[in-house]
């Protein structure tokens, strides 16, 4: 698995609380990995600009076509601008065909916590997954 390391934009303040996301984004095929790549290096650039960002990082298991962002943000507003700006909201638009199932978990973070390591938030997304799974299940038991 390939990492891109945590890249700080701006140093959070210890006691306050930010929000902190992780997507998990599988692809369907490896005809999808050049525009996937062709946007990561867009969003990348998008971010270092981007108001409100704290920090952000990206893992990377090309061969199984699963990828995972984490980044932090002051708060739900600014993730939402960014989300729907470009290119990242182009991106959306131009992966959905190449795309699996893909996932995201949020929750509050203090500045003092920043960065989030990988372990945490990868344990948070299990937990989330499972509840989805879980959810899914007794959905399609009570019809």
């Amino acid at each position: 698995m390939a990492e891109i390391t945590w890249i700080s934009l701006q140093k959070p303040m210890p006691e306050k609380e930010y929000i902190a996301i992780l997507s998990y984004l599988p692809l369907r095929s490896f005809w999808g990995l050049p525009q996937f790549f062709y946007f990561t290096r867009r969003i990348q650039t998008q971010l270092k600009t981007a108001r409100g960002a704290v920090g952000y990082s990206l893992l990377a298991h090309v061969l199984a076509k699963r990828f995972w962002t984490l980044s932090v943000w002051e708060n739900e507003v600014v993730l939402t601008d960014f989300i729907h700006n470009q290119p990242h909201r182009e991106a959306m638009i131009t992966l959905r065909r190449y795309m699996a199932g893909t996932e995201f978990a949020r929750w509050k973070i203090k500045g003092a916590a920043v960065p989030p390591s990988w372990s945490e938030a990868l344990e948070r997304f299990n937990v989330h997954e499972s509840k989805h799974v879980s959810m899914s299940n007794a959905e399609k038991s009570s019809r």
